[in-house]
């Protein structure tokens, strides 16, 4: 220690300013409770100008009451908030922004205010800050974007402050530990008080105010998709995945984005799939959300477990039923976690299927357009190779595609597109919108959801490119001119080569998987309208009222 000068400062400033901020509004409180009359005081006493506010607001469930009493706050008490938000969903989210209460933004997804979130950058009312996936951003939260103030919504809380998530954890835990271990200031809204909680979700040493909301908070169905509108073109593409990915490399372990072209495939499982010999061979495991398309294949037995980001509005009472399925608690309700199950999508499964509004000729792809900064969740974490990955399953170990001792397995990551999209827009492009995009809201780089050189398999309604089997980037770039039709990309390819890669196994159309298009259709799917979903699940299944057709 000779020569070294030991400095004299304060180790708990920020425990300090805590302790400073919560005195404030004593006055205000009873116990750990807060009367929503008082909100809005509240606010405006314990946030401060510049601060790191993490406001809860996943793509499903919203810290609703919260995000419109932030809306309302005085911008001349608070203003320059750093906001860090898995999803830009709600207008008030945007708001606090064009009030000035709000500076610059750190995000995953933007949705439904995707095309307002592009106008405020280009306005210069909004300072972006980056497009995180899902991960990332929760990740960030413990080292870099360490919150002031945390701003999140749960089902039910004690006396004491214990809290009770339900079905729809999702964020929540991740959210208010990265924030009550640094000491940050929790403001959670309830949807009411009990005298006993069903479970203890949250312990209440982690709470610093409770609300008990004016209304629920805002639960959105986003993982309902009605068979009716799955098309047979969509029917034909989920036969080709049944039969030319999961059963070729025997994928038992999967994600599934949110279409209806994966609708179709969780539709087809119980009869396609069933025809095919496959149970107990394929799609035994998830990380999912509970789909209520998944009901038919739970019932008919192929499906072991899912474990699952959020819950599903109305599958409630189902998940509850099948514990041996779904991870559900004492109580009987579903137990979701976004991070954990990010986790599980990353490294886990066996495969990632999604989809996405732009591929160029290379295969790289991106949800993010021009005019459109809708950002991309968690598809970039579950849509890649997790270089870190050890444990082998057989479709890991079948991506293998060179003879090497040290020869390592790769995760499925498939794309599962129509080659055009609504208004005849193509999906294949000669570049992606997101290189401009970069450029307008000045990203230090392009917005891209997931690489070309993480896919392996590219599916659309011509065929399947098998991309992990490309020896160079030109065979990578044929093989996705085969299957993009009569898009730009698409109209690269010739007839010789074409026939080539289908040789050689590069590239398999429907007949080369022994599929007759004229099979594909909604005859084959094992419900074809939401009353067959809750026929299926005996009643469990209780839809919202915009999904009932009956």
């Amino acid at each position: 220690m000779s020569g070294i000068k030991k400095t004299s400062k304060s180790w708990t400033t920020r425990r300090n300013q805590k302790a400073a901020r919560l005195a404030k509004i004593d006055h205000l409180l009873k116990g750990k409770l807060l009367g929503n009359a008082h909100i809005i005081e509240a606010l405006e006493l314990l946030i401060s100008p510049g601060d790191k506010v993490v406001l809860e607001g996943d793509n499903q469930k919203q810290a609703s009451f919260l995000s419109k009493a932030l809306n309302e706050v005085s911008a001349d008490k608070i203003n320059g908030l750093h906001m860090i938000m898995s999803s830009i969903s709600r207008p008030e989210h945007l708001d606090i922004f064009e009030k000035g209460i709000a500076e610059k933004i750190d995000f995953s997804y933007a949705g439904a205010q995707s095309l307002r979130v592009s106008q405020m950058i280009e306005d210069g009312t909004l300072k972006m800050g980056e497009i995180h996936t899902y991960l990332e951003l929760y990740g960030r939260l413990f080292i870099d974007l360490i919150p002031n103030i945390a701003l999140v919504a749960a089902d039910k809380a004690d006396a004491q402050g214990n809290l009770y998530t339900g079905a729809n954890t999702e964020e929540t835990p991740t959210i208010i530990e990265a924030t009550a271990f640094k000491d940050g200031i929790v403001i959670v809204q309830v949807n009411e008080l009990v005298e006993e909680l069903p479970r203890v979700d949250i312990p209440a040493s982690w709470i610093d105010c409770i609300v008990v909301a004016d209304q629920p908070y805002q639960l959105e169905a986003l993982f309902t998709r009605d068979p009716r509108h799955i098309t047979e073109l969509q029917i034909l593409m989920a036969m080709m995945t049944i039969r030319g990915i999961y059963e070729r490399h025997s994928v038992q372990s999967l994600n599934h984005g949110i279409g209806f072209n994966t609708a179709a495939i969780e539709l087809l499982l119980p009869t396609y799939g069933e025809k095919l010999g496959l149970k107990g061979k394929i799609c035994k495991h998830w990380a999912l959300n509970p789909h209520p398309t998944l009901i038919p294949a739970i019932e008919s037995g192929w499906i072991e477990s899912v474990h699952c980001f959020g819950g599903e509005v109305g599958m409630e009472q189902y998940t509850a039923a099948r514990p041996d399925v779904f991870f559900t608690g004492r109580d009987g309700s579903l137990r979701s976690n976004r991070a954990m199950c990010q986790v599980a999508g990353q490294y886990a499964v066996d495969a990632f299927v999604g989809s996405t509004l732009q591929i160029d000729g290379e295969g790289n792809s991106s949800t993010v357009k021009s005019g459109r900064l809708s950002g991309f969740g968690g598809a970039p974490n579950m849509g890649h190779d997790p270089r870190g990955r050890r444990h082998s399953t057989p479709a890991w170990l079948d991506m293998i595609n060179e003879q090497h001792e040290l020869a390592r397995g790769r995760k499925l990551v498939v794309q599962m597109v129509e080659t055009f999209q609504s208004g005849n827009e193509p999906v294949f492009v000669e570049s992606l919108d997101a290189i401009n995009v970069a450029k307008q809201a000045n990203l230090a780089t392009a917005p891209v959801m997931i690489y070309g050189d993480d896919v392996t398999h590219v599916v659309t309604e011509e065929g399947i490119a098998y991309l992990y089997k490309a020896q160079s980037l030109e065979e990578r770039k044929a093989a996705l001119e085969a299957v993009a039709g009569v898009t730009p990309i698409g109209l690269r390819h010739t007839q010789n080569k074409v026939e080539r890669m289908r040789r050689d196994g590069l590239v398999a159309f429907p007949e080369d998987l022994q599929i007759r298009r004229t099979e594909a259709k909604r005859s084959l799917l094992a419900a074809r309208s939401v009353e067959d979903l809750v026929e299926w699940s005996g009643g469990l299944y209780n839809p919202p009222a915009k999904f009932r057709s009956w």
